[in-house]
């Protein structure tokens, strides 16, 4: 009986490990001949699903539709990713990789459904066996067309992928390709022409993945195929980046697992609803944590990266001291218009959203100080944006405290929390680190947050408006001056940071730990107090935001939203206190803007900042700071050469 009830669970997971082993393979071919750890794959399995979607409705037959679906449009989107982006970035930093292949991940849903709309998609049609048709009974258990096409589908492609690989003179090369790059140019073979065929074999797989995963789902959605890339890495990390086999079985095993939780934890549970899919990311931080070779393989930049020409200088240091005081004259007296204006004849519904924009900066300060600071990539912040203001609502529902000291409390349990996240960071750098905080944001999010004493699942909890004595902070305006005061307060932490021992100690852990540790500086000291700063940052800003809004819930700060936040921070500028403040107000402002618009053309505001963070290859100060050096250039050439104006 206890075998029954085992296979019965275990393999209404093969399917979904299917899925994740074709995942898997893609990943580890395109990371070992790139470099690049394509975290946009979701995004390109999800384009061919709602591809195949759109011309399976349309009256296509299902073999149209693949060939469009999965032939054409996965292989073509993989390429153009390729020759426009990813190559000229396959030596760049790691954070330079990370937040171009965010920027992807962002943009190529939206974009998509910008094109086809944005309604709702119910019951994705299946490859190839009809999905409601039963075709026989493992241990008690239907097996539909969708589960059975999903297994054969998946064991052909591996079959012909195996063959072609061992028995062709291109599969050939690819092996060599994949180990060693350079081996393959010395032997004359064009590597280039080898990469192409890897990147249009892997969004090939990518594109067959999406196929197979949207009829698993009642309704095709993009954040389906976001949970799909978590257990791809997860099964990627488990053949250590090199071993397809590995990465194969590793992607067919968390499949199998992920059901087996499902069958024997508590039905309707948090646990049994939210561990399933943060499963893969816990196995991810174990194998982080376990296995050194991943962690070098995932933490080191290019060798040569040191020899890389120096950023370009911030426009304040340009024009020599006098322009400096004047740009940074000429920012109080904007930062003074902003106030007064809000106060006196900016209608009600905006001062509403500039106040949003004002608690949206003090997190993305906590991103300032964290990866512009010092070098951390971190991808939970809106995780602790959500620690600080479930905290601050508990505290102030149930224990009646005011809401002012509930803020602070926020603040205090997120740089708690903030200090446990930072153990990992102590072992792990680089995208290692960037893939285990974005696993802990996960598991915030699926699990930490649905309890009714954390975040109250889909109800959400209340924060009230914070009262003093008789200042009452219930209306609009002066909300907005709490709010103004509050971030000015942060940022002059922020600074006195950045201009102490400490802001000179971070610098240096930026730009090399090695030489950090070399000269007396205690690297795990720095980043403990680092995380737990910026925790507390993010926390204070998440306690503000809901308090602003009177009731949040666990989707106001989803793990989806830290990808946001570090996209929209680099995007304008993330080595600067300014930076913070712009992509706050940005964030609010063009999301307004929009809101005035057709509703489909609301996903123009992911597409930008999508689009945008790709310009941070270029521009790594952000586009902000980039147009303000080019215009004190001009001023400065003008001011040197007169004549030469006009």
């Amino acid at each position: 009986v206890r075998v029954t009830q085992f296979l019965s669970y275990a393999i209404p997971g093969l399917p979904y490990g299917c899925v994740f082993a074709l995942m898997a393979v893609g990943l580890v071919l395109t990371y070992q001949t790139s470099g690049v750890f394509n975290l946009a794959y979701g995004a390109q399995a999800y384009a061919s699903a709602l591809i195949f979607y759109v011309c399976v409705n349309a009256g296509w037959p299902s073999w149209a539709g693949f060939l469009a679906a999965v032939v054409v449009a996965a292989p073509l989107l993989g390429l153009a990713m390729d020759r426009f982006l990813y190559r000229f970035i396959r030596s760049a930093p790691v954070l330079v990789k990370l937040v171009s292949a965010l920027g992807m991940l962002i943009a190529i849903p939206s974009a998509l459904q910008l094109i086809f709309g944005s309604q709702e998609r119910l019951a994705p049609p299946s490859l190839w066996l009809p999905p409601d048709s039963v075709y026989f009974h493992v241990a008690g258990d239907a097996i539909n067309g969708t589960e059975l096409s999903t297994v054969i589908v998946t064991l052909a492609v591996v079959l012909l992928a195996s063959l072609m690989s061992h028995f062709t003179q291109i599969g050939l090369r690819m092996r060599a390709m994949a180990e060693s790059p350079r081996m393959v140019q010395l032997a004359g073979i064009n590597s280039e022409r080898v990469g192409v065929a890897i990147w249009v074999l892997s969004s090939f797989l990518a594109g067959l993945a999406g196929v197979l995963l949207a009829p698993l789902f009642a309704e095709l959605q993009a954040l389906n195929f976001t949970d799909l890339l978590v257990a791809a890495i997860a099964a990627a990390a488990l053949g250590s980046l090199t071993s397809l086999p590995l990465a194969f079985w590793g992607g067919i095993g968390l499949g199998v697992v992920q059901e087996l939780l499902g069958g024997y934890l508590p039905s309707g549970s948090v646990l049994s609803s939210g561990l399933r899919p943060a499963l893969p990311f816990a196995v991810l931080i174990v194998l982080l944590l376990a296995l050194p070779g991943l962690r070098e393989r995932w933490f080191h930049d290019d060798p040569l990266s040191a020899c890389d020409p120096p950023p370009p200088p911030m426009a304040a240091a340009i024009g020599g001291h006098g322009l400096e005081e004047l740009l940074r004259g000429g920012g109080w007296a904007v930062l003074a218009v902003f106030f007064v204006s809000c106060l006196t004849w900016v209608p009600g519904n905006w001062t509403f959203t500039l106040t949003q924009g004002l608690a949206y900066s003090i997190i993305f300060l906590s991103i300032v100080l964290l990866t512009g600071m010092s070098g951390q990539i971190s991808l939970c912040q809106a995780a602790f944006a959500g620690i600080g203001a479930f905290t601050c609502a508990q505290l102030v529902s149930h224990f009646g405290i005011s809401v002012f000291v509930g803020i602070v409390a926020g603040g205090a349990v997120a740089a708690v929390v903030g200090v446990v996240v930072a153990m990992p960071a102590l072992r792990l750098g680089g995208l290692a680190l960037a893939l285990a905080t974005l696993a802990f944001g996960l598991l915030a999010d699926n699990v930490g947050f649905q309890f009714p004493w954390s975040g109250n699942g889909d109800s959400g909890v209340n924060i009230p408006r914070p009262q003093l004595g008789s200042l009452n902070f219930t209306s609009g305006k002066a909300f907005f001056v709490l709010a103004f005061v509050l971030l000015i307060a942060c940022a002059a932490v922020v600074l006195a940071i950045r201009q102490g021992t400490t802001g000179r100690e971070l610098a240096a852990m930026r730009g090399s730990e090695l030489a950090a540790a070399s000269i007396g500086t205690n690297l795990a000291k720095l980043k403990i107090t680092v995380f737990a700063v910026a925790a507390a940052l993010a926390g204070v800003g998440g306690a503000l935001y809901g308090s602003l809004q009177g009731t949040v819930s666990p989707n106001d700060f989803n793990s989806f939203l830290s990808l946001v936040f570090m996209v929209v921070v680099v995007t304008t500028g993330v080595y600067t206190v300014q930076g913070a403040i712009q992509a706050g107000m940005a964030y609010v402002i063009l999301y307004q803007v929009l809101d005035y618009l057709p509703s489909e053309w609301r996903n123009l505001f992911p597409i930008l900042f999508g689009l945008g963070a790709v310009t941070y290859a270029l521009h790594p100060e952000g586009v902000v700071e980039w147009q303000k050096r080019r215009v004190v250039e001009i001023v400065v050439g003008w001011r040197k050469h007169p004549e030469a104006v006009g």
